[in-house]
């Protein structure tokens, strides 16, 4: 036996000292050599201050998982159930947890399972990963939304490689990217535009997707820079709309949302034939 703690809810407790005999027992004829430190730690509670159980969503890894849970900011919350690194400091490391952690110092009183912050400090751990590591953290949720296949195409690559970038500061759990991002992998003809983005939609609609349409068909340098000083313009100095509301109309013909990642940004992306095709489509 080479068992040195055993860490375990304060529910075991009662049976620890029927276990410490047995294992005194092994010591006697040479099984085990010595008696592993036992800790009995706290509940953790879930909603409505009930004690967290197996059928609760948050204990179910898988489920956390499939949500967008990293594994290092996952780690990071649960060892601040009942413990911290420092009073002031709750975004640490593996390796700091590793070097840091003593059991001694877990709290006595019961934690509560809160999962805001648990999603908060995932998404902390998110904006740490290289983005290479990042780029690829994706893939699995993208093909699980039907995005992209198997293997992803050279074309595939290609978005996902421009794409991380613009989401990586802008989500907590990686499930929530193929919401962002699947515009850019449909074709031109196969927008959704979604409820809430069709609401917000002014009445002079097709005027200022003509509008836009025009502003951007003569732009040779397909550049953010210069597609936002086209459609401002147009639009803004042109037709007089508020700099607020002047390009929501684009980026529902883009991509289909009211919110989505930096409009210009994926229109180079896109590249200006798709873009053109798309705000054709939306206008009708």
């Amino acid at each position: 036996m080479a068992i040195t703690h055993v860490l375990r809810g304060e529910d075991l407790l009662s049976s620890t000292p029927r276990q410490v005999v047995l294992i005194r027992a092994l010591m006697d004829i040479g099984v085990a050599s010595y008696m592993p430190v036992f800790a009995h730690l706290p509940y953790v509670m879930g909603e409505g201050n009930k004690k967290l159980s197996k059928r609760d969503p948050q204990s179910n890894l898988f489920l956390l998982r499939d949500r967008g849970f990293i594994p290092e900011g996952l780690l990071n919350y649960l060892s601040l159930l009942g413990w911290s690194l420092s009073a002031d400091e709750d975004i640490f490391t593996v390796e700091q947890l590793i070097e840091h952690f003593d059991v001694n110092d877990v709290l006595a009183n019961p934690a509560r399972f809160d999962i805001k912050k648990a999603e908060a400090i995932n998404g902390t751990h998110i904006r740490m990963l290289a983005p290479e590591d990042f780029r690829v953290r994706l893939v699995p949720y993208l093909q699980t939304a039907g995005l992209v296949g198997e293997h992803l195409t050279d074309r595939q690559e290609e978005i996902l490689t421009e794409a991380a970038p613009l989401i990586q500061e802008r989500i907590s759990l990686l499930g929530e990217a193929p919401e962002m991002l699947a515009f850019l992998f449909k074709a031109d003809d196969a927008i959704d535009v979604a409820d809430d983005a069709r609401k917000g939609l002014p009445e002079n609609l097709a005027e200022v997707l003509g509008a836009a349409i025009a502003a951007l068909e003569p732009v040779s340098e397909w550049t953010a820079e210069n597609i936002q000083t086209a459609l401002k313009e147009a639009l803004v100095e042109g037709l007089g709309v508020k700099p607020r509301l002047a390009f929501g109309p684009v980026r529902t013909g883009i991509s289909g949302r009211r919110i989505s990642p930096p409009l210009f940004e994926s229109m180079v992306i896109l590249g200006k034939d798709s873009s053109l095709k798309r705000l054709n489509v939306f206008r009708g």
